[in-house]
């Protein structure tokens, strides 16, 4: 695996500097332009593009069809009937502003986005596309209750603009460097998605069947554990903790809220240990709240947000924290240590979402109950502590090669960008590329 990430890695551009430049510049007069190539032409948006509004179409009226539907966020469904022609452009206008789509099929733009299409622009809408993306429209809002994008302030951006054969040879020339860049990308993100798999097998097998292949094993009699070692116990989760539940103090009283007590919510759940908070309150807000004090060494799990569709977020708190109500701290006895109980948990999400998920409920959320009668495998505390340093070590190592993945998706994207930039502003010219 760390032979592939290497390889992967070698295959990264360093820069930009392979591609040639204009013979002649002249400056453009706006300053985060620069320079642009001596035959260009500065314009504002205005005298380049039209931004059309798109047109209501609320879900359950939409008729069947194969007509492509662009929202602010892009592709949201199908419809019997398009409002563009092909190919269009079309451009966030409230919610998610500023996002650019290009539809090389005609398309139904809804009320919440901008289009332009061959009706409204004389430009290679390709080009445009890949113009737009650097126009930092996302940034160029006027609305504060409603975030969106303002047409006149789009309409004032400046772009430079190339005769139309450079156009379509700038448009040709990224479709192929972007395509390539994106399938490595895509490449990466698949190793990434590999290695978190693994992962999760090494994990599930560690606390499942211990670290001896050759200890004698037998039947768990929970189907989703299968067999374990003979030696092991099973055990309901209820006979071996306590669990604490969680409150929100009152935000009115900010004498709860000037204290130095981290307080937990699922937004703080982005770690294994939980440290610190975005929010913390004071001891007083325990002793005059719902909220509990949760010393270190429990494991804390979100019982109700939407991203239980997806994973448990869990954590071990380091500190004594309290926590919201969307949480429950699990309080182990000694017999069950908590980083063992973490990473059973951790080994198994996909099928404990279905064990104790909660449904027809508008909020996803665990169920009590089933969390509470989870069966769980108890080894010796010798071979808890043993499979605890074992997964530390083989875990940290995946985690490593994830990281440095991630770094090297991270590169790609800022040379794509910058590739894009480059090349609509004619720091490069790609004309002999294509």
């Amino acid at each position: 695996m760390k032979e592939i990430v290497e390889l992967e890695q070698s295959q990264i551009p360093s820069s930009i500097g392979k591609w040639k430049a204009y013979p002649a510049y002249k400056d453009s007069g706006v300053e985060w332009l620069g320079e642009i190539p001596e035959h260009w032409e500065v314009r504002r948006l205005k005298y380049t593009a039209r931004l059309s509004y798109g047109d209501s179409l609320a879900a359950d009226v939409r008729e069947e069809g194969n007509i492509p539907v662009f929202g602010s966020n892009g592709f949201v469904g199908y419809h019997s009937r398009s409002n563009t022609l092909a190919p269009a452009l079309i451009i966030g206008r409230k919610g998610s502003f500023g996002k650019v789509n290009y539809s090389d099929l005609p398309c139904f733009a809804i009320d919440t986005t901008f289009y332009v299409d061959a009706r409204n622009s004389q430009a290679d809408l390709r080009w445009l596309f890949y113009s737009l993306s650097i126009l930092k429209l996302d940034s160029m809002s006027e609305d504060s209750a409603i975030p969106g994008l303002s047409r006149e302030f789009a309409y004032e951006r400046s772009l430079s603009v190339p005769p139309l054969p450079e156009q379509r040879a700038i448009a040709t020339f990224l479709d192929r460097e972007t395509a390539r860049i994106n399938t490595l990308i895509a490449k990466k993100e698949r190793l990434i998605e590999l290695l978190q798999e693994k992962r999760a097998a090494l994990i599930s097998h560690a606390v499942t069947k211990g670290l001896d292949p050759d200890v004698k094993m037998k039947d768990s009699g929970v189907e989703w554990l299968g067999e374990i070692p003979a030696h092991w116990e099973v055990r309901r989760l209820k006979f071996m903790a306590a669990f604490l539940s969680g409150g929100t103090p009152s935000k009115e009283n900010l004498d709860y809220w000037s204290g130095d007590i981290p307080w937990v919510s699922p937004k703080d759940m982005k770690y294994e240990i939980i440290r610190d908070t975005e929010d913390h309150i004071t001891k007083t807000a325990i002793e005059e709240s719902s909220t509990r004090l949760v010393h270190p060494g429990a494991v804390l799990i979100v019982v109700r947000s939407g991203i239980l569709k997806h994973t448990i977020p869990i954590g071990i708190n380091a500190e004594p924290v309290a926590i919201n109500q969307d949480m429950k701290a699990v309080v182990l006895k000694p017999i069950l240590k908590a980083a063992y109980f973490a990473s059973v948990i951790r080994g198994h999400q996909s099928i404990l979402l279905v064990e104790w998920r909660k449904e027809g409920t508008t909020v996803e959320s665990i169920e009590f109950e089933l969390l509470a009668n989870t069966s769980c495998p108890i080894p010796p505390l010798v071979e808890q502590e043993a499979i605890i340093s074992y997964l530390a070590r083989e875990t940290a190592r995946i985690d490593a090669l994830i990281s440095r993945i991630g770094e090297a998706i991270e590169k790609l994207k800022e040379y794509s960008a910058a590739l894009i930039s480059a090349a609509v502003t004619g720091k490069i010219d790609v004309r002999g590329e294509v």
